[in-house]
């Protein structure tokens, strides 16, 4: 029974059951928020949430997003070593369960604060960069999807320095890829120039 917990697969399935909570539909609804799909962007992340109104509530969306891709990494190398196939399966599930939760017809969030979370439990440097990346890019523009953006691609960039041209930088690649791609109508709208600011009641 202990091999189930070397399985990459097992990892995966760990990974997305925990990065499916959908933490922001949660805790608006018992914050009496109502249903946070039904306004702004129809997501269920942190940024969307701020348009409630609630920035506890908001906060309190992005700890947790990150808290469940933490906690999936971290469960995984309880009993497998750091970086390795079992562990990179649960970063991944965190992140697929997230963007695409199984509860909610697979309509999920952009995966920012549970790569976040990933990233400070698989290799801590990287996850401190992302994060300072991600302020810094959002101060400066004052646009949520372009700071989660630059600081998902920040991530497999410092893995690449790290580790170089490996099994865990490609993996990071891939998570960065899916958060980027999950913000493909916000590549749009910034392209045209009409991405809302935060703080904006627009998607």
């Amino acid at each position: 029974m202990a091999d189930i917990f070397h399985q990459e697969w097992f990892g995966l399935v760990v990974g997305y059951l925990l990065g499916s909570i959908p933490f922001g539909l949660l805790l608006t609804r018992i914050g009496g928020a109502g249903d946070i799909r039904a306004i702004g962007s129809g997501n269920i992340g942190a940024t969307n949430v701020l348009r409630t109104g609630r920035k506890g509530l908001a906060a309190a969306t992005l700890l947790l997003d990150a808290a469940k891709g933490a906690v999936a990494v971290l469960a995984m190398q309880h009993f497998n070593p750091p970086l390795q196939g079992p562990v990179l399966a649960a970063a991944l599930g965190a992140l697929l369960g997230h963007c695409f939760p199984v509860w909610l017809r697979f309509r999920g969030g952009k995966g920012v604060a549970t790569m976040l979370g990933v990233m400070l439990a698989l290799w801590w440097p990287s996850g401190l960069v992302f994060a300072a990346v991600w302020l810094a890019m959002l101060a400066v523009t004052r646009i949520s999807s372009a700071g989660g953006m630059a600081g998902a691609v920040s991530a497999p960039l410092t893995a690449a320095y790290a580790f170089g041209p490996v099994r865990p930088t490609a993996a990071i690649a891939l998570l960065a890829a899916l958060v980027v791609f999950q913000h493909r109508a916000n590549i749009g709208r910034l392209l045209r120039g009409e991405e809302p600011r935060v703080g904006s009641k627009d998607r």
